[in-house]
């Protein structure tokens, strides 16, 4: 559910937006006030509600806040901000799992830390939103990974068709803070902001210690590098610093003179170029990630000559397809294998008999806004083959769930038909989605 901006904060987001687009050289220096305004950390607590999320070291969820008073609670923490005593906490780290079986390290602030994080973001955010890229689409309104994903379709069907795709090593943990601050100081010069941000990124990693215990470091203050993932401003940050690196191609003429292109999501960079460029944008861009402290992971970086090869970006596959009937070939995008694979990995996981003394009923809708999330998001190109292969499995692993519930030998073909599944337990079936996409009934 969209949570919609009251019309004061919108009007001075866009108020903050128009000056600094209008004014590209223009410090703001009166904005601390402004986080701890009553709807501004009204706003920035619900945002946070809405998304959720664990509790942070404090152990303190919405739940207590809840009970404790919201309004206190906020007022509480506006009169921290106004004294200038706010400190932000440690954050709390875990790791969740890759797609190459390795782990992400993710970083939980407390609430109370979120909010603010998420006030900041609420009053600054419009001001750097007026500087970021048209080649940047991660994190910004009216922009998303769909549209980076048609970017880098375009740009290849047009000709630059050899594709450097450029993995930068740890990108949000190696950003140095020197060079981020001034890039956030070359457009606010508040003080008070800007402290708010050092602590930020300076802030303690809790984590467990492997023995039931716990254990903090600050490898960040040590190093004077990197933004924890998972914080509310890294998003913001991380834009922040990838825009020297986007706006650094053009200025330098990478762009014009080898004719390649950036296309940009997070830490996820394309580099579309004519044919026989590939290998000096490679090189180009290696030298500017050194300039501005950062590096290529050179194992994982490549390059992609379309359509003999095809590139995979953010989960989809750009290459050779093929039309139905004619054979005709033409480039593409499909869901990737490894998105498929992922999913299918996934409606096991839900499928499993751990899951045994649940209701088909509740196993069902959790399939369903596995599989609808899924497709609302694979719903570019010819999607009909990976819908097939997803719903033949999501059957199939639901069929198995219920012989085993039940007790029953056997796979439950004949005794879990597809109208059980799809008409009376109301299974969504991907394959009938597509007759909405017109793109997809190839």
């Amino acid at each position: 559910m969209s949570l919609q901006t009251p019309e004061k904060i919108r009007k001075l987001q866009e108020a903050l937006h128009a000056k600094a687009k209008g004014s590209p050289s223009y410090r703001f220096y009166l904005l601390y006030d402004k986080l701890y305004r009553q709807d501004v950390l009204d706003y920035a607590y619900r945002l946070c509600r809405r998304n959720g999320g664990a509790a942070g070291v404090d152990g303190q969820g919405f739940e207590a806040i809840n009970r404790y008073g919201s309004e206190r609670w906020l007022g509480e923490l506006a009169e921290e901000l106004r004294s200038k005593r706010y400190k932000p906490s440690a954050v709390k780290r875990v790791y969740i799992p890759k797609a190459n079986g390795k782990q992400r390290p993710l970083g939980i602030p407390t609430i109370r830390d979120r909010v603010v994080q998420t006030a900041a973001v609420v009053v600054i955010g419009p001001i750097f939103e007026a500087d970021l890229q048209p080649e940047q689409y991660a994190y910004r309104p009216g922009r998303s990974a769909l549209d980076a994903i048609r970017c880098a379709h375009g740009l290849i069907n047009k000709g630059c068709t050899e594709v450097v795709d450029a993995d930068v090593s740890s990108y949000f943990d190696t950003i140095p803070h020197g060079q981020l601050m001034k890039s956030v100081a070359r457009r606010i010069s508040d003080r008070h902001v800007l402290h708010l941000i050092k602590m930020w990124l300076m802030v303690a990693v809790e984590e467990e210690d492997g023995r039931g215990g716990t254990r903090r470091t600050t490898l960040s203050k040590g190093t004077k590098r990197g933004i924890p993932q998972g914080a509310p401003i890294s998003p913001l940050l991380s834009n922040l610093y990838m825009r020297r690196l986007v706006l650094g191609w053009k200025v330098l003429g990478h762009r014009d003179r080898l004719d390649a292109h950036i296309v940009n999501y997070a830490d996820d960079l394309l580099i579309c170029c004519r044919k026989g460029r590939g290998r000096e944008a490679h090189r180009a861009a290696a030298r500017i990630l050194e300039r501005l402290g950062l590096r290529l992971n050179e194992v994982k970086t490549h390059i992609c000559r379309v359509p003999d090869q095809s590139v995979d970006f953010l989960g989809y596959t750009i290459g050779r397809c093929y039309l139905p009937g004619t054979g005709r070939a033409y480039i593409g995008t499909r869901p990737s294998r490894g998105s498929v694979k992922r999913l299918t990995r996934s409606i096991s996981t839900l499928t499993s008999r751990r899951w045994l003394l649940l209701d088909a009923d509740k196993v069902v809708q959790r399939l369903n806004k596995l599989l609808t999330g899924w497709s609302n998001y694979f719903m570019l190109g010819p999607v009909s083959k990976a819908y097939k292969a997803v719903d033949r499995h999501a059957s199939s692993r639901l069929r198995r769930w219920l012989c085993c519930k039940h007790k029953q030998p056997g796979k439950g073909i004949a005794r879990y038909p597809d109208e059980y599944l799809y008409r009376f337990l109301g299974l969504v079936r991907l394959q009938m989605r597509t007759q909405s996409f017109p793109w997809a009934k190839a």
